[in-house]
């Protein structure tokens, strides 16, 4: 690339009001460019002045400038403003490049001579539309659609998404470039044994545990793990499971009393960021029985932190896992139950698991995929 100071724009409302998901891959990004590519000024354009306590210090790092709707029409049509009027900032900060990090693309950045890339996560609402309102997949099927369209380069976290854009919007191949996310540093670090002991009473944390970590939605299956543990024969293994709660958490719960698993699984909301690590090493094995996923970034946070990991086939999950973690049937709370009963008693396929889901993290470290990211706006500039 170019030598001096190049300005890129990126839409940053998920990173700065989103603590999970997209904010951790908005962030994620901005960081690894601010980095490892000093010839960089990062401009984050977000909607709401008042709502950037997710930033955690991004918005402090040297290379980035956040930008906010100034006048009275922008700051009170701030979703108008991420559309439209956002170009003109960027235009008048000699922005060269704009990367909607989250699916979405301003109007009129071609006007501007602004060139643009797109980063798409998953189209699981088209996978599966009984999952979401009619109206939201109306509207998301309208942006990410016209953001490829517009877009001179199309992300996909996975190449599980790269198909999907082609399958559903005749997207050209050539067009699009899978660009891992990464997992923050702090999983691959030991956790000291003080922190490990005050979240143990914190949580009050059975000595041996499953972990699940998603939302306790329809789409991520918790209830297999649920009738699983019902197959297992070592009563003394529980479930725990990080997550904000649905309406589906009533059939889990109702499930669980069902069968008499009260006082063996249980459901965490609000955890701080810097306890999951924690939580992921300690548990005996990682379980994300999720139907379908743009990556599944808990499975690569699972591996990372040096815990086995058990997934479910059909979407993107042998990605982020990799080849030495288990994978079975979304609909087969039998083979789930082996596979987990497998992990628990055969030290050898655990050892195995551990060490080679390490190496297998290697591949997604945050130099190498900010590399990445580089080479395809070098590509487009």
């Amino acid at each position: 690339m170019p030598h001096k100071h190049i300005h890129i724009g990126f839409d940053a409302k998920r990173a700065a009001q989103n603590k999970t998901g997209l904010g951790n891959y908005s962030r994620f990004v901005i960081r690894g460019l601010a980095k490892w590519a000093p010839n960089l000024r990062l401009y984050l354009f977000v909607p709401n002045a008042k709502k950037t306590k997710a930033m955690d210090g991004t918005d402090k790092l040297a290379a980035v400038t956040l930008r906010f709707p100034k006048s009275f029409f922008w700051r009170h049509c701030r979703a108008l403003w991420r559309q439209w009027g956002v170009v003109g900032d960027a235009a008048y900060k000699k922005v060269k490049l704009f990367h909607g990090l989250t699916g979405e693309l301003p109007w009129g950045l071609r006007c501007k001579g602004i060139k643009s890339v797109v980063t798409i996560h998953d189209l699981i609402f088209l996978r599966f539309p009984q999952f979401y309102p009619c109206i939201d997949r109306w509207i998301y099927h309208w942006k990410f659609r016209s953001a490829c369209r517009r877009a001179d380069r199309i992300v996909a976290v996975s190449e599980c998404t790269k198909r999907d854009i082609i399958h559903f919007f005749g997207t050209p191949e050539k067009k699009i470039s899978v660009v891992y996310q990464g997992c923050d540093e702090q999983f691959a670090q030991p956790v000291t044994e003080s922190h490990k002991m005050m979240v143990r009473r914190h949580y009050h944390l059975p000595e041996r545990f499953i972990l699940y970590v998603g939302s306790i939605e329809t789409r991520k299956n918790l209830l297999l793990l649920v009738q699983a543990l019902t197959q297992l024969p070592d009563e003394e293994i529980s479930v725990i499971a990080l997550g904000h709660q649905t309406s589906y958490a009533k059939k889990v719960h109702r499930y669980i009393e069902d069968h008499d698993l009260g006082r063996r699984f249980r459901i965490i909301s609000g955890v701080a960021f810097s306890d999951f690590p924690v939580f992921y090493q300690q548990a005996q094995v990682f379980v994300y029985p999720s139907r379908f996923e743009g990556f599944g970034i808990p499975m690569l946070e699972a591996i990372t932190s040096g815990t086995p990991a058990i997934g479910c086939t059909g979407s993107s999950l042998e990605e982020a896992g990799g080849p030495s973690s288990l994978y079975v049937s979304p609909d087969d709370p039998a083979a789930l139950a082996n596979a987990i009963q497998r992990v628990l008693t055969d030290d050898a396929l655990r050892e195995k698991m551990i060490a080679d889901g390490r190496a297998y993290a290697q591949r997604f470290d945050a130099e190498k995929l900010t590399m990445q990211m580089l080479q395809l706006y070098a590509s487009v500039l």
